[in-house]
């Protein structure tokens, strides 16, 4: 059975949507670079996992090649060195399910 939910909070702030779901207000769909420090620390918990998705990729956009500044390519290549598969920012599924089973023990404690 599926059924329409409408969203309680949409938007493209990040870090709105962190500090909403931090706070209890909201779940949602948080990226690995504003999710990650969370998880390991507790403050978040995975859910859902199996319907994640493997890959949402952060995009960097610049103009031509041709005509591009030093300053420009020097920028890319400084956040592709820090952003790609660092594991400050990428969990594997392994860790990730890790974190869901930990914080739902938690969250049943506090249940009951």
């Amino acid at each position: 059975m599926h059924r329409h939910v409408s969203p309680t909070l949409s938007t493209n702030d990040t870090e709105l949507e962190v500090q909403a779901v931090l706070a209890g207000q909201v779940i949602g769909q948080v990226a690995n670079l504003a999710a990650t420090a969370h998880i390991r620390e507790g403050r978040l918990v995975p859910i859902l996992l199996e319907h994640m998705t493997d890959h949402i990729g952060v995009h960097v956009y610049y103009g031509s090649r041709e005509a591009q500044p030093k300053r420009v390519r020097a920028f890319i290549d400084l956040t592709l060195e820090m952003l790609l598969d660092t594991p400050l920012y990428v969990m594997s599924r392994k860790e990730l399910v890790a974190a869901s089973a930990g914080g739902l023990k938690q969250l049943k404690k506090r249940a009951s």
